[in-house]
């Protein structure tokens, strides 16, 4: 049970995406516990209010705030994005929206660091497509770190995302196996 929580929250590494097959099966494997619904073994089973509705599915199609505002939504769209090899765009979006909430000026400096050192800096492990001003004003800003240092990167990551990556996962099959499986999962459920 714990490995499934922790392969939605982390969306583990892609397998070899050599075959159209192997790339399908590798999204697949990950994302599994949302599209059973008959296995004994599944947290989905055991916490049936936890597994997304089709409505919830559903919903996930109107907005990315609407998708990233839902626990597997969001678990979902990392697994897509992996399988795209972009996902560093909503890890970074990620940790800003948790910097954010941080009130603490030793904390806000450390944790700003470790996000230019992640994400921000010229061949950061995870670097982020930023224009030179954006991240001449980061940098800048690491002197004295508010919780709205990250906030233009944020704002230009989110809409990278929502005008590439959202459009591609809302018409993917990944998509459309998770919202076939939960509207198959809430007929079942009413029977």
């Amino acid at each position: 049970m714990r490995e499934t929580n922790m392969a939605l929250a982390d969306c583990v590494k892609p397998a070899a995406l050599d075959q159209k097959g192997v790339k399908r099966k590798n999204w697949r494997n990950r994302i599994g516990v949302l599209l059973k619904t008959n296995s004994p073994q599944s947290i989905i089973m055991k916490h049936r209010s936890c597994r997304p509705s089709g409505d919830d599915v559903s919903q996930w199609a109107q907005s990315l705030e609407r998708l990233l505002g839902h626990k597997y939504g969001k678990a979902a769209f990392c697994i897509f994005l992996k399988s795209e090899f972009c996902e560093e765009n909503l890890e970074f979006w990620t940790a800003c929206e948790e910097f954010r909430t941080l009130t603490a000026p030793e904390e806000l400096a450390a944790r700003a660091g470790s996000i230019y050192e992640e994400f921000i800096r010229n061949e950061a492990p995870k670097e982020i497509n930023l224009d030179f001003h954006t991240r001449n004003l980061i940098a800048q800003s690491l002197q004295a770190p508010t919780a709205a240092s990250f906030l233009p990167a944020q704002r230009k990551v989110y809409a990278l995302m929502e005008n590439n990556s959202y459009p591609r996962f809302i018409h993917s099959t990944l998509y459309g196996d998770l919202h076939a499986a939960a509207t198959r999962g809430g007929r079942q459920g009413k029977s």
